[in-house]
């Protein structure tokens, strides 16, 4: 989607997937904080929880964390002022693991034995636990409940010699996703895990290199695009310039595919795709797989539009904004009263009559996780005069949780886990329901389907199939909400 910015973060109730988290790091640029403020501020789609900035003078270190957006703490000078050095690395957060709260805030730092060292994460590991435990067994003692320091204790206790050996002995024990920028006295290090599942690009402004989640994140501060960093592969950026590792087995690469469908912001290039032009294929696929007599396609805004622009040029019938949203309702909106809280929906989104009335409507969304908006929706649509609505969806049914890195709910709250397609369109009351394939989600991304014995993605939310070890999961954690995702302190 084009995840909106004022999306209510702390609204567990909305019926979409949240995002997981974005990092950023740079090294050598006389105005680093300001500059890593600035790429945060591009990459808060993907988290709006909290904020943090570490940075590096030459001396010693300087953090700033904060509850709350980019702009609502980062913008003054005198936050900028305090943040001194010529290297930083930043993260913007939505909790994954962990409570929302300021000691679960990253970027992590530690005073090692060699000098300080941060940490910025964007995945889930599917052993945090499990690390835990053991770590607090042999004496760590934890500050926060998020998974990431599970990665600063394993790198303070490794017995290797140096820092980047360290570091590397961490990573060799920890399962599930990531993509990580750390900063050391003398490095800034930027690294994924061998599947590559989450996003990391390589880029350079005014000489010096940085690290970001998406390319959007270059584009505000006019930095130019190196390359992506590969699956498994660390890039060591110091004074003398950058050096490549390739630390671990070589993997196929299992890039989360659900970027493509929601999470990366539409204007930025990922894995050498678009993300617009591939989310208009994703429209285009599905009117070739789920035609239907229609007079509009309108989006579910805002995240539905790319698709939905597709989805109308491939049928030849006429897009129009049908759904009006409220940009201004965010998480410091007044909280309603009990007898006005049924209005819910309408908070955010309210229907064009002059579109809809009289209209054979074709709504579409990029997925449906609960249900529970969209049996809003819908009613919002008819109530708007609507003839017919017939919802066609983005992406495949969303049947299995994630644990790599995007807050889904526990399986059983996950509707199309539970119901049929047909028992989905009679929930939230449509004339007609599709959903995508996942073969042709996958030609939309330029392949020919999906290679059941060989996936070129991770589309474990759509398929069950996990391509790591879920560590966390067995044994007695097998009866208790097994995703991280939701464990809070």
């Amino acid at each position: 989607m084009m995840p909106p910015v004022s999306r209510d973060a702390l609204d567990k109730s909305d019926d979409h997937l949240r995002e997981e988290c974005g990092v950023f790091g740079i090294f050598g640029h006389p105005e680093a904080a300001a500059v890593t403020a600035l790429g945060l501020h591009a990459l808060q789609h993907r988290g709006q929880e909290a904020a943090g900035i570490v940075t590096y003078d030459g001396h010693q270190f300087f953090n700033e964390r904060h509850i709350g957006l980019v702009g609502d703490n980062f913008t003054k000078r005198s936050v900028i002022d305090r943040l001194q050095g010529t290297r930083a690395i930043g993260h913007v957060r939505y909790s994954t693991t962990g409570a929302p709260v300021l000691r679960n805030v990253q970027p992590l730092f530690a005073e090692f034995a060699g000098g300080g060292f941060a940490v910025a994460h964007n995945g889930n590991l599917t052993n945090a636990r499990t690390l835990q435990r053991r770590l607090q067994k042999t004496g760590s003692i934890f500050q926060s409940t998020s998974d990431t320091e599970a990665i600063i204790h394993l790198t303070a206790t490794s017995p290797r010699a140096h820092l980047v050996e360290r570091f590397v002995d961490a990573l060799t024990q920890i399962e599930g996703a990531y993509s990580l920028v750390a900063m050391s006295e003398k490095k800034l290090i930027g690294v994924r895990d061998p599947l590559g599942v989450r996003p990391l690009i390589l880029g350079e402004l005014d000489g010096a290199y940085l690290f970001a989640s998406e390319s959007c994140a270059l584009d505000i501060i006019g930095a130019k695009f190196i390359r992506d960093v590969e699956p498994g592969e660390m890039i060591i950026v110091t004074e003398d310039g950058i050096e490549t590792l390739n630390p671990f087995p070589k993997m196929r690469s299992r890039f989360c595919i659900f970027e493509y469908v929601y999470f990366a912001r539409p204007d930025s290039i990922i894995e050498g795709r678009s993300v617009y032009e591939v989310r208009k294929r994703i429209g285009a696929e599905l009117a070739a797989e789920s035609p239907v007599p229609a007079d509009v396609v309108v989006p579910v805004p805002d995240s539905g539009v790319p698709a939905a622009i597709g989805f109308a040029q491939a049928a030849n019938v006429p897009f129009d904004l049908g759904i009006i949203r409220n940009h201004y309702v965010g998480r410091t909106f007044i909280e309603p009263s009990d007898s006005i809280r049924h209005m819910g929906v309408k908070l955010k989104h309210n229907g064009n009559r002059a579109v809809l009335e009289g209209k054979k409507v074709v709504l579409v969304d990029d997925s449906i996780v609960r249900g529970t908006t969209s049996l809003k929706i819908v009613q919002m649509v008819r109530d708007a005069g609507a003839a017919e609505v017939h919802m066609r969806i983005a992406s495949p049914p969303t049947t299995d949780s994630c644990f790599y890195g995007v807050d889904t709910p526990e399986k059983s709250k996950l509707i199309a886990s539970r119901m049929s397609v047909e028992e989905i369109a009679q929930y939230i009351k449509v004339d007609s329901l599709a959903f995508l394939s996942i073969d042709g989600l996958y030609r939309a991304v330029g392949l020919e389907g999906r290679h059941a014995d060989a996936p070129q993605y991770c589309d474990a939310c759509f398929t069950g199939d996990y391509p790591t070890r879920l560590t966390d999961r067995s044994g007695c954690d097998q009866m208790r909400q097994l995703s991280l995702l939701a464990e809070a302190s």
